[in-house]
């Protein structure tokens, strides 16, 4: 007969999702993940980059500052906002690299977790799954972060080390300033490739349990802040940076001395290993070095 196909007509149940879109689903959330990672990224440093600056040289040269204003107030003399932003261009790749990073694993590590546990999805996830999660994610994104921050840290110190030489030896000639790319050579020159990962274990020692504490400390706050009969994701955007701040403050107040060590091993200043700067820096300037410039990465 005219008109008709022949053929039965498809029915689609609404309520089970199509088989090619769900094939593309896992790599499209894995790449809106990076995307989003690598704008928070960027923005985080063009915030942010005089707080860490002042964070670093303070962590590896405490003696030379009093507090986090005065090291701020002579970088600014000596160098200008030039100084406060020593190592943007590593920083930013840094940020990026991690943020990206960071959430695409993040997200994979999700989906690991969820298979362990046998949860149906990974809303169902626990707090202390989720915290795993992002403690393993944060395995992999050391890797990409550890020679950005290696070469970051060693830019913004440099001028105390510099200055430290001076004073030592006044008649010898003065340094030449370096930027990003001819420490790099001066690195992969003297100390090869592994050169770049100096500090890698520090890095590690900081990130992951860090990053514990961050998502776990960020999905605790969204669970008190939900409503009964509320979703995590309806809390709204307030809500959301509230969670995201407690979240940042847990990882900080649980990783700072390890940072302190990394920027310790990456500048130089120490050539120990992480457990043997660590137990030195507790013997010999105690528990508070670096005199609370905790509060610039709060």
């Amino acid at each position: 007969m005219h008109g008709s196909s022949g053929k039965a007509a498809v029915v689609v149940d609404p309520t089970k999702p199509l088989v090619g879109v769900h094939r593309y689903r896992e790599p499209i959330v894995a790449g809106v993940n990076l995307f989003a990672g690598a704008v928070g990224g960027g923005f985080s440093v063009l915030l942010c980059q005089p707080l860490d600056t002042i964070k670093v040289k303070m962590q590896t040269y405490p003696e030379l500052y009093s507090n986090l204003f005065d090291c701020g107030v002579k970088t600014w003399k000596r160098q200008g906002i030039v100084g406060l932003y020593a190592g943007t261009v590593p920083s930013l790749a840094a940020n990026v690299l991690e943020n990206a990073s960071l959430f695409m694993f993040y997200g994979m590590c999700q989906t690991v977790v969820q298979a362990v546990v046998s949860k149906p999805r990974v809303e169902d996830l626990t707090t202390f799954q989720n915290a795993c999660a992002g403690g393993a994610a944060a395995f992999f994104t050391s890797f990409f972060l550890c020679p950005t921050e290696l070469i970051k840290c060693q830019l913004q110190a440099m001028d105390e080390g510099r200055q430290i030489r001076m004073a030592a030896n006044p008649t010898a000639a003065t340094e030449a300033k370096i930027g990003s790319a001819k420490l790099i050579r001066n690195i992969l020159k003297q100390e090869g490739l592994l050169g770049m990962f100096r500090g890698l274990s520090s890095t590690l020692i900081r990130e992951m349990p860090g990053y514990f504490f961050f998502f776990g400390g960020y999905d605790f706050a969204r669970r008190v802040l939900t409503k009964p009969g509320q979703s995590k994701d309806d809390i709204g955007s307030v809500k959301t940076v509230l969670c995201g701040g407690f979240a940042g403050v847990t990882c900080w107040a649980a990783v700072f001395p390890a940072d302190v060590v990394k920027s310790r091993i990456q500048t130089g200043k120490s050539t120990a290993g992480f457990w043997k700067c660590l137990t030195t820096i507790a013997r010999t300037e105690g528990a508070t070095s670096g005199k609370g410039n905790m509060s610039t990465d709060i």
